[in-house]
């Protein structure tokens, strides 16, 4: 993936300006945006299109953003943004509910060996607010 690395705001579709790390179709799609910020952090605004049937910021993207936030930090504490590295595990809790604004999916190596790394994350809206909890492991499977 050329281009320069940046930390600047992600337009949905707008690939060229996005970290390399956060070039997805998932990302394309959803429209969050990935940054170094805080060890690495995945953010979304939230839109209509990512509401349940009761208003509130659906748990799959709970769980997507809490996975990427994850991801994000993994990469950056490895030293290589284009390393391949895949979920093997992510648990979630859901503590509290988003309808709107903006949220905050912020991560953290908290151990692993040369393959297996394990990692943490918060979701919190704009004000600070707790939303989720979530760990995971991942495989490292290549550094370029």
């Amino acid at each position: 993936m050329d281009g320069p690395e940046t930390d600047a705001e992600i337009t949905p579709g707008a690939a060229s300006d996005r970290l390399p790390i956060d070039m997805s179709g998932a990302g394309d799609l959803v429209g969050y945006r990935s940054s170094r910020d805080g060890g690495g952090s995945c953010s979304l605004e939230i839109g209509p299109q990512h509401l349940n049937r009761l208003g509130l910021l659906h748990g799959g993207f709970v769980s997507m953003l809490l996975d990427n936030g994850c991801g994000v930090a993994l990469r950056l504490d490895l030293g290589d943004i284009d390393a391949d590295v895949v979920t093997v595990s992510l648990t979630v809790n859901f503590i509290a509910a988003a309808r709107q604004g903006r949220v905050t999916a912020t991560g953290r190596i908290t151990g692993g060996g040369r393959s297996l790394k394990f990692a943490e994350a918060d979701l919190r809206d704009e004000t600070g607010r707790l939303i989720a909890t979530g760990s995971a492991t991942f495989k490292v499977l290549s550094r370029r």
